[in-house]
């Protein structure tokens, strides 16, 4: 694969080549588990007892809904470790100018994320800087898992069985919903429209329950949530942490007939649209069973979709395989 220099760079995230090279450089240090790596969502901390794992990300898409969204992304990467998410820390860097009354709901809409996920707030940083344009939100989220349920993929194998909670794309659904208010109104009608909006908390955006479930209730061996160029990116960036291949069987993968209609009209892959939401979970087929029974107890969908192959991606249908799609920037950019 050529080299892409930081010159080259597109919208999205990073080039894997280009992110390696950077994270390469990280130093090590006492009580590190796991450190920045391609493909970890977080890190794991030795406290001596239980693991520490933090991590962090920040909120730039939006100026709507930042805590919700601050809280439960960064809940997210700690949940596929293992770790029960416990204490948050939020920054927030408010725009000149910016109107202070609106200051207030932020500032509860993140404490009702925190109280619904049982997290603490414990800190941060608030700020009004010219340095940014509209509101943004830089969340850390530690959280702590025995070690023996800390989830490492390598310990993935192969024939391990991919499942997938909920459907495809959530969070992409709700958004192209809410911000294309008139043409979704036209596809779906202001009844199914609506749901879509409400797709955004309702089933949401939280993984947390469904990870908590699986480890619970067998020995996983990877978990990842596909967000940023949805499935496609999620499932590949599964294969690169792990060495392995994939066989994703395509008529399985769940989808909202909201979801298909709005991909449709809009002429997106809904593969490729950013899925906050759905978890991505690998463990021996056995084990698998266990898993999915325990999440379909709690009321949230589970599938299986797939499994661990040699080292190829591959995408089912109809007993077809054809090479699994190459990762890109996400759809929603292209609307």
């Amino acid at each position: 694969m050529p080299k892409t220099s930081m010159a080259e760079l597109i919208e999205g995230k990073l080039p894997h080549e280009v992110l390696g090279r950077l994270l390469a450089r990280a130093p090590g240090g006492t009580g590190v588990i796991v450190g920045p790596a391609l493909g970890e969502d977080a890190c794991a901390l030795d406290t001596r007892g239980e693991v520490l794992v933090a991590s962090t990300d920040p909120i730039t898409f939006t100026s709507e809904n930042l805590g919700y969204y601050g809280v439960n992304i960064n809940a997210n990467d700690v949940a596929t470790m293992g770790a029960r998410p416990r204490w948050f820390l939020a920054t927030l860097l408010l725009p000149a100018g910016f109107d202070g009354g609106k200051v207030s709901g932020m500032f509860d809409d993140l404490a009702s994320a925190c109280k619904r996920l049982k997290v603490s707030l414990v800190g941060g940083h608030t700020e009004v800087t010219p340095a940014v344009e509209r509101p943004v939100m830089v969340g850390t989220m530690l959280g702590t898992v025995p070690r023996r349920r800390l989830v490492r993929p390598e310990r993935v194998k192969e024939d391990d069985a991919i499942l997938l909670t909920k459907r495809l794309a959530i969070e992409g659904t709700a958004i192209i919903a809410r911000e294309r208010r008139r043409r979704v109104a036209r596809i779906l009608g202001e009844r199914g429209a609506a749901r879509a909006r409400s797709m955004l908390f309702h089933p949401g955006i939280s993984v947390v329950p469904e990870a908590m479930a699986a480890v619970a209730a067998a020995p996983v061996h990877a978990m990842h949530d596909p967000t940023e160029g949805g499935f496609i990116s999620g499932v590949r960036e599964l294969s690169f942490v792990t060495g392995l291949g994939v066989e994703i069987f395509e008529e399985k993968i769940p989808m909202y007939s909201e979801t298909r209609e709005v991909c449709r009209d809009f002429g997106i892959d809904p593969l490729g649209l950013i899925a906050s939401g759905s978890l991505l979970i690998v463990a021996s087929p056995r084990s698998a069973k266990r898993i999915a029974v325990a999440i379909l107890r709690r009321r949230i969908e589970c599938v299986d979709v797939g499994r661990m192959t040699g080292k190829r991606c591959w995408l089912v249908r109809g007993g077809k395989r054809r090479p699994f799609p190459a990762a890109g920037v996400d759809e929603i950019t292209r609307i």
